[in-house]
């Protein structure tokens, strides 16, 4: 009896891990498919490359969006990193019990919360504050930098915390007994020592802030050109498949699959980089 209710475990997780791979392989099969012709239709350089983003004239270059892509996670990771390493120090080795009581569930509400309320508290607060201090329109770089810095933050400090509390206590007590502060113990021994889960809380921020969609759009001004600075409106690779994909048609619709392609492999690249940095944590 006990062998058949293994047995009948074994086959249903079987039968899971088969749906995930499935789908996954099928999601992959679509995209390649639809999108690699387009990529030749196009030009694969010139679809990667080109400056122009113009439908209606079948020119279709995405180097605006993935510039902006990159600058928008570049700017949510020089905002948020730094602040959810620091919280998540803090949450390990300086704040107290009844104080920890009440930041870390409000640590997970904030994983919790929608990004479209981000991206309404971004068009709300952030875009008229940008707007009033510097003159412009608000919707930019900065603003959409500022929103998905604040919806990477749960992600960051989750992990990094994890980290930090793996490092074995006695890397902290050997700083100690050398004589070195609480403070110059917890960042110059136990922080070094949590590095690799730290590097990954931002590799997973990375991943987080870069697929993000709804609350981009709402911020960001969605403009398909190069940004002359951080003031300026950009649109995103996600942001541009997604105000344009329910009206495109043949080729336009082809491009912008062709676009998920190229989001996708970014993905890819950087849950690569994820499993690499495992493996050399384990090793």
């Amino acid at each position: 009896m006990k062998s058949f209710k293994e047995q009948t475990a074994r086959i249903i997780f079987m039968i899971s891990a088969c749906i995930a791979i499935i789908a996954v392989t099928l999601i992959c099969i679509f995209l390649f498919a639809n999108g690699i012709p387009a990529m030749g239709k196009i030009g694969f350089w010139k679809f990667l490359s080109g400056t122009v983003w113009k439908p209606e004239n079948d020119i279709y270059g995405i180097f605006p969006m993935i510039l902006a892509s990159i600058y928008v996670t570049t700017g949510a990771i020089i905002l948020g990193v730094p602040v959810g390493i620091l919280s998540a120090m803090f949450l390990t080795r300086f704040c107290s019990k009844r104080l920890y009581k009440i930041i870390k569930p409000a640590v997970d509400l904030l994983a919790g919360i929608p990004s479209v309320v981000y991206g309404f508290f971004g068009l709300m607060v952030i875009v008229p504050t940008i707007r009033n201090a510097f003159g412009v329109s608000g919707a930019s770089m900065l603003a959409a930098s500022i929103v998905l810095g604040i919806m990477i933050l749960p992600t960051i400090i989750g992990i990094s915390e994890s980290a930090i509390r793996a490092v074995p206590e006695s890397y902290y007590e050997g700083s100690l007994a050398l004589g070195a502060s609480h403070e110059r113990s917890v960042f110059f021994s136990v922080l070094p020592a949590a590095k690799s889960g730290i590097t990954a809380a931002v590799i997973l921020g990375i991943g987080r802030a870069i697929g993000e969609t709804m609350a981009v759009i709402m911020v960001a001004g969605n403009q398909a050109v190069i940004p002359g600075g951080i003031l300026d409106g950009l649109r995103t690779l996600t942001a541009n498949i997604v105000i344009e994909m329910s009206y495109a048609a043949d080729l336009h619709r082809e491009a912008l699959i062709a676009t998920g392609v190229v989001l996708f492999v970014f993905i890819l690249i950087i849950n690569l980089t994820f499993s690499l940095l495992k493996r050399r944590t384990k090793d």
